[in-house]
């Protein structure tokens, strides 16, 4: 009895205590540590759970863009949105339009987590550092500041995820009549290391990280200006109660992946075409079916820009760029008020703006 009172009394100690520390981080205006390990858990699930269904909402569309992107230019399957996309549904049915999906949302879940996590992050470092080197407490993030930390997320996502978007480019592509067929994300990884190296899982990563800079920067940017500027000015009666409608965020979401994709479409070109180099049994999609000799091999990225604008064209740097606006303007409005509303629903005080 004696050695239960004991604990007893040591349990209501611990609470009291654990209470009262609690009480000291809510008056300093910080979170316990539980609470801070909690809320950046819950902003990850948001921002995985966004870009997973953001992106499997789009799928067929972006596989469209990616055949687009890398098809053989002497030996054209895919010649537009509706034709490509019949296409594909003719000849490899309705699984075919999905065919890259599950490696891609293995991809875009924990890249769209890092990207949002990192970006509310760098957003109140930069304010911080910003109003310390202004004096000016009260100062709030410009749209050149919000374009920096959206560039850093991206680069910080991108990076992090890279070889898996790296192998999901190939998976999208092969087709029924590719020599060889990988059976899976890691039974791709795991073909390309043995046969290529581990730098093979970093091919095209230099255009990737320099088109992710206007390309998340921009998403964010435009994103939240245009949200603080209704907000601020609140016209044709879009603002109730300081609040946007999921309607009017979900224009926002759409100005702002139309922004940052026109800007960075040629470089994700180039990317792609970066990636699909020394592919042995190459998709049928890039070698013609054998019917051209043309060269996939590119130095490096200058190589790749310069080879492909010779041979096919300027307008080939914005091959597939319809199916990607298509795909690309809902994609990032879903995405942004998918990430709000999971924050609310999971009950997370911040927002990306706050």
């Amino acid at each position: 009895m004696a050695s239960e009172d004991v604990k007893a009394s040591e349990s209501a100690v611990s609470t009291f205590v654990n209470l009262a520390e609690e009480a000291k981080f809510a008056r300093e205006g910080v979170k316990a540590p539980s609470q801070q390990i909690l809320s950046i858990c819950k902003s990850l699930v948001a921002g995985g759970v966004a870009g997973g269904l953001s992106r499997t909402a789009v799928a067929p569309l972006e596989r469209l863009k990616i055949l687009l992107q890398v098809q053989n230019p002497h030996n054209i399957k895919y010649n537009g949105t509706l034709q490509g996309l019949k296409y594909i549904w003719k000849t490899e049915g309705f699984r075919g339009l999905f065919k890259g999906n599950g490696t891609n949302c293995a991809r875009i879940v924990p890249n769209s987590a890092v990207k949002f996590f990192s970006y509310e992050e760098a957003s109140k470092g930069i304010l911080w550092f910003y109003r310390q080197q202004t004096g000016n407490e009260d100062a709030q993030l410009t749209p050149l500041l919000r374009l920096g930390a959206g560039a850093c997320a991206g680069i910080i996502a991108m990076s992090a995820t890279y070889p898996m978007d790296m192998v999901r480019g190939r998976l999208t592509v092969q087709t029924e009549k590719s020599p060889y067929q990988y059976r899976g994300m890691f039974h791709a990884l795991s073909t390309v290391l043995r046969q290529e190296g581990p730098r093979a899982l970093y091919k095209g990563w230099l255009p990737s990280v320099i088109g992710v800079v206007p390309y998340v920067g921009l998403n964010f940017a435009v994103y939240e200006s245009l949200k603080d500027w209704l907000i601020k000015t609140r016209p044709f009666g879009l603002v109730e109660d300081s609040e946007l409608s999921v309607t009017t965020r979900l224009a926002c979401g759409a100005a702002a992946g139309t922004v940052g994709q026109t800007v960075a479409y040629p470089l994700d070109v180039i990317r792609r075409r970066m990636q699909m180099v020394g592919w042995k049994d190459a998709s049928s999609i890039l070698t013609g079916d054998g019917k051209s000799k043309a060269s996939l091999e590119y130095t490096g990225m200058v190589d790749a820009f310069r080879k492909t604008v010779r041979h096919e064209g300027f307008r080939a740097l914005y091959k597939g760029l319809v199916p990607n606006s298509v795909k690309v303007v809902p994609s990032i409005a879903i995405a942004f008020v998918t990430y709000e509303q999971v924050k609310d629903i999971l009950g997370v005080e911040i927002r990306i703006s706050d």
